[in-house]
């Protein structure tokens, strides 16, 4: 059967800079961005992407420095599309331009209840090996109760993780769902139960669990595009781990955005999500 090409939306670093501090990777980079080299970065992501999917673009609004997280804007299932309701006031200028976006190239809008914060599919991962599974992460920017109102919204199995680290702040941060079934993840980033969680529901040979220097390197926060994994870095011990269950590992320097918290994942949002693709 012929295979789809993947779709994924990225937003330009137009006016992406650190403004302000809303996780422990801003502390200590204020003001410590340049332009010209965060569209490089930015640059080189898009094309490499473009390889292996077909990228659609929405234009960055102004005073949003944050907005080419697109992976933030919301969570696409199907043609349904649920906008993120950012816990920071910083971020919640994003929310109306995402959502005309959104609504001006066909999707169905669902909204979350009015007192649920959810930050999109920075903390809504679906797995790529069981149909219809969404894996969710909460404890610093979406809530618990997410979990249950996402469950009735896209009639999935929802499986909570709580985050244990605020250098970890979303999911993506430190797990990454891959083709086949295979997990990335780093284990530290976790409360016991939710570790237990995962252990119980993927098996051991498709755990790959990081260690440490890698989670810094925000090597769980991946693009994954089929049997093609693209991120920031990877350690050799981690890279023979990924070639050896069959994927294909590309590296594009982000450290620009780690600035601000995010790499290959959290500038990209897939348009064509069904869990188990």
């Amino acid at each position: 059967m012929e295979r789809t090409v993947p779709r994924v939306l990225m937003c330009p670093p137009t006016f992406f800079e650190v403004s302000y501090v809303i996780n422990p990777w801003m502390t200590d980079h204020v003001h410590d961005t340049t332009a010209e080299r965060s569209r490089r970065q930015w640059d080189a992501l898009r094309e490499t992407v473009s390889r292996h999917a077909d990228v659609a673009l929405e234009e960055a609004a102004p005073g949003q420095p944050d907005m080419t997280f697109a992976a933030n804007a919301g969570l696409v299932f199907g043609n349904t599309f649920v906008p993120s309701r950012f816990r920071y006031a910083e971020r919640q200028g994003e929310e109306a331009p995402n959502r005309a976006w959104f609504s001006r190239h066909g999707f169905d809008i669902a909204d979350l209840p009015d007192d649920v914060f959810f930050e999109g599919a920075g903390d809504g991962l679906f797995d790529r090996g069981i149909s219809r599974r969404l894996w969710l992460g909460y404890g610093h920017r979406s809530d618990a109760s997410a979990a249950p109102a996402l469950a009735r919204l896209l009639d999935v199995e929802v499986v909570p993780l709580k985050l244990a680290d605020p250098r970890f702040y979303h999911l993506d941060t430190c797990f990454c769902p891959l083709a086949d079934g295979y997990t990335l993840y780093f284990p530290a980033a976790f409360d016991a139960p939710s570790l237990a969680l995962i252990e119980r529901h993927v098996p051991p040979g498709h755990r790959i669990a990081v260690h440490e220097h890698d989670a810094l390197d925000f090597a769980c926060n991946a693009v994954n595009l089929g049997k093609v994994v693209i991120l920031n870095r990877a350690s050799p011990d981690l890279r023979s781990r990924l070639e050896g269950a069959g994927f294909m590992v590309i590296e594009v320097a982000l450290d620009e955005f780690m600035k601000s918290g995010g790499a290959a994942k959290c500038l990209t949002l897939r348009l064509d999500e069904v869990a188990g693709a």
